[in-house]
């Protein structure tokens, strides 16, 4: 985080714009974490001195994938998880997740020297990297899914590591960063002024030019990326957001032409670019409005940057499939009627059959396939108020038929921001499911897959 501003009013900003609690502190863990995070030290080659911080969750699953989650400037690897909410969302999916810290303390990543910015050529990456092959070697962690994400100097820091270590990364989704190379200085941690206040302006092929040089002879696939910023960011220039989508796509051989532009949440503005095979390679959100201060824990954000990444279980092309369990009354969302449209969704003992297995598409629709028909899940009626039905219609793309799936097990329709629940806290078979104020009750928690 590029914050010349004190810690503590950092913190009151962030109360005025999403209600957290002033008390938070940089230490404090999320209280719905299971499990805690371990400091390891003797993690291999470390030129730059770099802290390693490993959070293990105690459900993590065999062979689990990394994710590499970087701090801004003023921040640390515990606060990075104190404050973010990729924590719980390991402990709810079973992945790793390496929380680095600067050297000294609260600096920012070197993104701007040579050294940084060639791989393998020292600085910083150099011991990020080391900590990623510890987390193999000592932890089990699946070097074919290893993924990457930062915000500020973070997301910054989460480009370059694309560029230098293409071979190691499968994607990465970068909060509130700057294009590779755009913050070179020649020195070591140093200031960029004209690229922080998006002065600095290439073509995509200028760009991409320099992402190549990183790894220069390296022919192989390249990562996804995924790129977020708000528009009213005075530390980091919201113009750096278009640049950093003319780099990517040029490196990725997509068109700067977006595939799909849309909305799905309130104020989320969303461009994609998909290859011939209608794979999403660059998305891209433009938050309106906000300043530097994403992803804003307690929303839907951090979710959003896993599921892209495929770290809930989905796919490289961003999609989830399986049964959507409600966890209270144990059963599952059943679409009893077929091909039936506007046929009211219901729970039913779980039974793995086609008209209970759902697909979160990367349009975050949530989709149901009986008889070679698919239908999506929606909100009858467009309806926002409570009480509307939640049913299966032809798929069409609108907000009443896009759902987020968020950290704390609700599913919340895009364009009523109403959660998925089981009527009257019911558990009988035949329940209907309708939507209706997020209240926390259990009868609002689901589980995908």
């Amino acid at each position: 985080m590029f914050r010349f501003r004190s810690l503590t009013s950092r913190l009151l900003g962030l109360l005025a714009a999403v209600g957290l609690a002033v008390g938070l502190s940089l230490q404090a863990a999320p209280q719905a974490a299971a499990a805690s995070l371990t400091q390891i030290t003797n993690f291999g080659t470390n030129p730059t001195g770099l802290l390693m911080h490993l959070y293990v969750p105690n459900n993590v699953r065999p062979n689990p994938p990394i994710l590499l989650a970087l701090h801004g400037c003023q921040g640390t690897g515990p606060y990075m998880y104190s404050s973010t909410d990729f924590g719980s969302l390991a402990d709810r999916y079973g992945f790793l997740v390496i929380y680095p810290s600067t050297n000294p303390s609260g600096s920012c990543w070197d993104v701007s020297s040579d050294q940084a910015l060639t791989r393998n050529g020292g600085s910083d990456p150099v011991g990020l990297m080391s900590m990623i092959t510890y987390a193999e070697q000592h932890y089990g962690g699946n070097a074919d899914a290893v993924y990457v994400t930062g915000e500020s100097s973070g997301g910054m820091m989460t480009n370059v590591m694309l560029a230098d270590y293409p071979d190691v990364f499968k994607a990465g989704a970068a909060f509130m960063g700057v294009p590779y190379h755009c913050f070179y200085t020649g020195t070591v941690r140093g200031w960029n002024g004209p690229c922080a206040q998006g002065q600095v302006s290439m073509t995509p092929q200028q760009w991409g030019n320099l992402v190549r040089g990183a790894d220069r002879g390296y022919t192989g696939p390249r990562p996804r990326v995924q790129l977020w910023h708000g528009t009213a960011d005075t530390t980091l220039s919201h113009n750096n957001l278009g640049e950093e989508i003319k780099e990517w796509t040029d490196v990725l051989g997509v068109s700067q032409t977006p595939s799909a532009t849309d909305t799905p949440a309130a104020n989320w503005n969303r461009t994609r670019y998909d290859n011939s095979a209608g794979v999403t390679q660059v998305e891209a959100y433009s938050i309106a409005g906000a300043g530097h201060q994403l992803p804003v824990q307690g929303t839907a954000m951090a979710a959003t940057a896993v599921h892209f990444m495929g770290l809930d279980g989905g796919t490289s092309g961003g999609g989830t499939t399986g049964a959507l369990k409600a966890v209270a009354a144990g059963k599952c969302l059943t679409d009893a009627n077929g091909t039936t449209l506007g046929t009211q969704q219901q729970i039913y003992p779980c039974n793995g059959g086609a008209n209970q297995t759902w697909t979160r598409t990367a349009s975050n629709q949530l989709t149901v396939t009986v008889g070679g028909s698919t239908l999506c899940l929606d909100a009858e009626a467009h309806g926002t108020s409570p009480g509307t039905k939640a049913i299966v219609w032809s798929c069409n793309g609108q907000a009443n038929q896009q759902w987020q799936l968020n950290p704390n097990g609700t599913v919340t329709g895009v364009q009523s921001g109403l959660c998925l629940d089981v009527a009257g806290l019911a558990t009988g078979d035949g329940t209907p499911v309708q939507l209706w104020t997020c209240s926390g009750g259990s009868n609002q928690q689901w589980k995908l897959g």
